[in-house]
């Protein structure tokens, strides 16, 4: 497989700002047969939906996942097809954890850095403008909810100690944003035996000021399984907002080689596809029906063929950044049609891994990819086996 390149239509390399997830816990109090941040939802790992979260945001450049050493597999089938760096290993606690990623980013390190949950998949673009918009004035700052119940502390038998004052108290969320230099500072010189529970705790050990700013009530974290249920409501009652169709097309001629790109499966050809990418003609069809049905223009306009950076590019980056684009919009990808117009190579013997591969890169069921093959004939250019043409239609839901 080709190698991970960036996402495009991202800010400029010196202002993005960049983001650690935290993956690493176990997730003791929620059960089941898998950490929370793999546990699935709405037929995609949590962690997944974070990460296209923030790979659909202007302002985010590059992403960096810590995870637990075990959980290699799980990770990469979590994320698979979206380009992210290497993950890196975390540590005993959570603060030890952000300090390695901090760490392995510190040799070529963003202005900003936003610190994030992994187990939190339902981030709102509005709550990343606000934190990272909070930078301007302050070396942190943190999105938040006011508390709004009253607070009781509990005595001996359940029995009610004392009412707690609310006012001035906030829920912390992520994500969490800072100057990365300040934060690598603070962390770096965090007094022994001291744990502070979150990033923000850290700075203010620094004698930093942090930022509060509004959060968002659907930014949960997945701590139980009646969470990953609320999650998953919160979802569904954006989705049935409206149903669109977009379509795609794509046509590549051959040129020399021995193999081709079909749908992210290579396969053995006397020729090669001429093309500025990997000349998936397959994925670069579908990449544009998905971008049609959000109306958010074709894939040249996200990764121009004239940009140097995507020669030979991979094209399940293209059609994972436009699933970003529609996980970001609250919106979901329900189903997909690909038809593939030649008259070789056979697609037959290859329909099945394309659909595996489809389905990864989109984080669907394969029961919701659909593959087709056909011919026209001996008429026209792919008659006379000069090139590959493909066809597809998105359905995709959007709130």
């Amino acid at each position: 497989m080709h190698p991970p390149l960036p996402v495009a239509s991202k800010a400029p390399a010196a202002d993005a700002a960049g983001v650690i997830i935290v993956a690493a816990g176990r997730g003791a109090r929620f059960g089941g047969d898998v950490p929370k941040q793999y546990a699935l939802l709405a037929g995609r790992p949590v962690l997944r939906h974070a990460v296209e979260r923030f790979q659909a945001h202007p302002a985010i450049g590059t992403i960096r996942v810590v995870i637990h050493p075990d959980d290699r597999a799980l990770y990469e089938a979590a994320v698979a097809g979206l380009g992210l760096l290497p993950p890196v290993a975390g540590g005993t606690t959570r603060r030890e954890s952000v300090r390695n990623g901090l760490e392995s980013m510190a040799c070529a390190p963003p202005t900003r850095i936003m610190i994030h949950d992994g187990a939190r998949p339902l981030v709102d673009p509005a709550v990343i403008d606000r934190a990272l918009a909070a930078l301007r004035t302050h070396a942190g700052a943190i999105p938040a909810v006011p508390v709004a119940d009253t607070l009781k502390r509990a005595g001996p038998g359940q029995t009610i100690a004392a009412t707690v004052p609310r006012d001035g108290l906030w829920r912390a969320q992520t994500p969490q944003a800072f100057l990365f230099d300040r934060l690598l500072a603070a962390h770096r010189h965090i007094a022994a035996g001291a744990e502070p529970t979150d990033d923000s705790q850290v700075m203010e050990l620094a004698g930093e000021a942090v930022a509060l700013v509004q959060g968002a009530e659907d930014n949960i974290k997945i701590t139980h399984d009646g969470d990953l249920a609320r999650a998953a409501r919160i979802l569904a009652t954006a989705a049935p907002g409206e149903t669109r169709v977009g379509t795609g097309f794509d046509v590549h001629g051959f040129a020399d080689g021995d193999h081709v790109w079909l749908g992210g499966v290579p396969i053995p050809h006397d020729r090669g596809l001429a093309g500025h990418s990997d000349a998936d003609v397959a994925l670069h069809a579908l990449t544009d029906a998905v971008l049609g049905a959000i109306g958010a223009a074709d894939i040249g306009a996200h990764f121009p063929p004239g940009d140097p950076q995507w020669r030979g590019a991979s094209s399940d980056r293209f059609l994972a950044h436009a699933a970003a684009l529609v996980a970001a919009r609250g919106g979901a990808i329900v189903h997909v049609d690909l038809t593939i117009i030649c008259e070789r190579p056979k697609v037959g013997p290859h329909r099945a891994a394309m659909v595996e591969r489809i389905a990864a890169i989109l984080g669907l069921d394969p029961d919701r990819v659909s593959v087709k093959a056909t011919t026209t004939e001996g008429l026209g250019f792919t008659g006379r086996r000069e090139g590959i043409a493909a066809q597809a239609a998105a359905t995709v839901r959007l709130p």
